[in-house]
């Protein structure tokens, strides 16, 4: 067996090589989330449609992928991480739905009586997933996700992704670059707006995380203009 080539690549190379941006984009049902796929540029974005909930950007002229079952998305997300889909950005809405194909995927192969062992498939092969889309390195990924409400037995008020299962909720946040709200914000004037809420520590400890460090706890709500921020390539970065 021979040996292992690494690829050292020199840090002036690096910093000037392109990198997509993964991002996480969640907020409550009804926000918008699907039409920010408005802001993006449509020639090179596949649209990966989960939830057929694609009537608010009927519209909109770009390439769409329907996913319907579990195996159909691995193809899809396999094609990307080897670049046989050639697009600059993938618009998967959402990871919601994505979850319950995987769940519903490992309940038919491990029987339905057996939770545990289903839930430990569906784990492990939606992370499998999402870890294929970080690794297409020149493509942004976003993933679109329903973000829940509820109150504790002690009215204590969590904010939660909604994810079959909470393997994949635990390991998200490292797997993804940018975890961005998207949320209506009252900033004292008793006019709510929407917004993007980028970074914690936030007021109502929504979840928000920034690994680029170039963004401000507030963006405009416009996914386009954030992408492009994200990943503008300095010689100072």
């Amino acid at each position: 067996m021979g040996a292992a080539v690494i690829n050292v690549i020199p840090a002036s190379e690096r910093r000037l090589s392109p990198r997509g941006a993964k991002i996480l984009l969640c907020g409550p049902s009804g926000i918008g989330k699907t039409s920010q796929l408005r802001t993006l540029d449509p020639a090179s974005t596949l649209f990966v449609d989960v939830e057929a909930g694609d009537l608010s950007v009927q519209d909109v002229a770009v390439d769409t992928a329907r996913v319907e079952n579990w195996p159909q998305a691995c193809e899809l997300a396999q094609s990307i991480a080897n670049g046989s889909l050639a697009y600059q950005t993938i618009f998967a809405d959402s990871i919601t739905a994505a979850s319950r194909l995987s769940y519903k995927h490992a309940e038919q192969n491990v029987g339905a009586r057996d939770t545990r062992a289903a839930y430990g498939l569906h784990a492990r092969q939606l992370i499998s997933w999402l870890i294929q889309l970080q690794h297409a390195r020149e493509t942004n990924a976003i993933l679109c996700a329903i973000l829940e409400t509820v109150k504790d037995d002690f009215g204590r008020t969590e904010h939660r992704i909604q994810l079959e299962g909470q393997r994949t909720g635990l390991e998200l946040p490292g797997i993804v670059d940018e975890i961005i709200t998207y949320q209506f914000v009252d900033f004292g004037d008793g006019k709510p707006v929407r917004t993007f809420v980028c970074t914690q520590p936030n007021k109502w400890n929504y979840p928000a995380k920034d690994r680029s460090g170039r963004l401000e706890q507030f963006e405009k709500p416009d996914l386009g203009a954030l992408i492009a921020k994200l990943t503008k390539v300095t010689e100072n970065v």
